[in-house]
């Protein structure tokens, strides 16, 4: 039975007894495991379901439409219209919720107050708030009445509270000003991450109570075409979700019919959560065999090189022990042992490494977020305020991340150490004695 004290105990007196090799076997193997880190936190926070955003696998999206004329000689491609979400959206049957939404900027301040800021503003309808689930300090948000009336009324975050007010404490029934209009704070929420992108914003109005959101589209031929309006839709189960698709499909195809009708394409919408995540445009071509070779060219990019270069340095190291395994294979140490005490050996200096590549990983990705999560955001997307750019603990405490560097310690111990070692015991016993090194 392997005794794992004893291996320890072996392992730390190797390691003082060749500092220089354990310093690079360790910083090599924290290296590599720190990129494939950041690299999996990334992508953990595009598609976990991470506070507001907890419905993620269970939402939808459809940002962006296309019409073509009958004859193919013109064609038009954009956001929904106000006609759009009224004949479309709202009709679904086969969603537990339908929420439109418009993304915007807008300056705020204080009623008489000259100082104004600059802040991201999403107008929306109360079935946003029964998708996404904020924490709401104070108040609540707006209500149906309140959205079908036109109300100016406002949810606004923490920070613009303090920023406007002063205080974040009893701020709700306060005015205050959204583009020079009066609007009334009827709840605020704690600052969420601009990095959970589909639901963030700084302030949320009804947007019946925004001037010209009912505008008509750009093209009388094309109703459903050009208002700037998205959709979000939230199903109960993958069995609602099927059904909502063969909704949708039926109802373009009855939109299709007439032969003189611009053909609405929706282009395979809506889109789940994580495909949204990995294709920027619904219109743009998309592969998940394009996606996971990508990725996994990436990931053995960063495991494989280290791991090469670590395999190298364990091999000279073996070479150095041939003598000391041949004297243990003389006195009746089976191979198979051995192996598995180098193997552990390996272990624990790879676990070392992944130690300090998970606490340096958290340090990377606190003070380096506005860059490191970037790669996020869109190309086109512009971060006025990057302290919007907040990292919460969920994000890089979670058990998701504690597994990775497990599972990617044992890989790389496996793909460096094996092969080194086993070659290494499998020289016959006499010789192995009688190496020099």
């Amino acid at each position: 039975m392997m005794d794992f004290r004893k291996i320890i105990r072996q392992t730390v007196v190797e390691a003082r007894a060749d500092k220089a090799y354990t310093s690079l076997y360790i910083g090599g193997v924290a290296l590599s495991i720190m990129t494939v880190l950041i690299f999996a936190v990334i992508y953990y926070v595009k598609i976990a379901p991470l506070a507001p955003e907890v419905n993620r696998e269970r939402t939808l999206y459809v940002d962006l439409l296309k019409y073509t004329k009958p004859d193919s000689t013109s064609s038009g491609m954009a956001t929904l219209s106000y006609r759009g979400v009224k004949e479309f959206i709202y009709e679904l049957k086969n969603v537990e919720a339908a929420s439109a939404k418009h993304d915007s900027r807008a300056t705020v301040g204080a009623v008489g107050s000259k100082q104004i800021y600059e802040i991201t503003t999403q107008s929306t309808d109360d079935a946003f708030f029964k998708i996404y689930d904020f924490t709401f300090l104070e108040g609540k948000p707006f209500s149906a009445t309140d959205f079908q009336s036109g109300r100016k009324v406002a949810v606004i975050t923490d920070r613009v509270a303090r920023k406007v007010f002063g205080t974040s404490e009893n701020v709700t029934g306060r005015e205050f000003l959204v583009d020079g209009e009066t609007y009334t704070v009827c709840g605020v929420i704690r600052q969420t991450s601009r990095l959970i992108r589909a639901s963030f914003a700084e302030a949320f109005l009804p947007y019946t109570s925004v001037s010209g959101h009912d505008a008509p589209g750009w093209n009388p031929d094309a109703p459903f075409l050009g208002g700037g309006y998205g959709a979000v839709l939230l199903v109960k189960d993958d069995a609602q979700e099927k059904a909502l698709r063969k909704e949708v499909a039926e109802f373009v195809r009855k939109h299709n019919a007439p032969a003189d009708n611009w053909k609405l394409d929706l282009f395979n919408q809506p889109r789940t959560h994580v495909t949204a995540a990995f294709q920027e445009y619904p219109a743009s071509d998309f592969s998940w065999t394009d996606v996971v070779i990508d990725n996994l060219a990436v990931l053995l990019a960063l495991l494989l090189v280290p791991a090469i270069n670590i395999s190298a340095m364990i091999a000279g190291r073996m070479d150095s022990r041939i003598s000391e395994m041949g004297i243990r294979k003389a006195f009746g140490a089976r191979r198979r042992r051995l192996l598995s005490q180098v193997m552990w050996e390996n272990l624990l200096f790879t676990l070392a490494g992944g130690a300090i590549a998970l606490i340096t990983a958290w340090i990377v990705l606190y003070f380096c977020r506005a860059w490191v999560f970037d790669l996020l955001l869109s190309s086109n997307e512009v971060v006025r305020d990057t302290t919007t750019i907040t990292v919460t603990g969920d994000m890089i405490f979670a058990p998701a991340v504690f597994a990775a560097t497990l599972a990617l310690c044992i890989i790389l111990n496996l793909l460096s150490a094996f092969i080194p070692a086993w070659r290494s015991l499998r020289h016959p016993i006499v010789s192995s004695i009688n190496e020099k090194r």
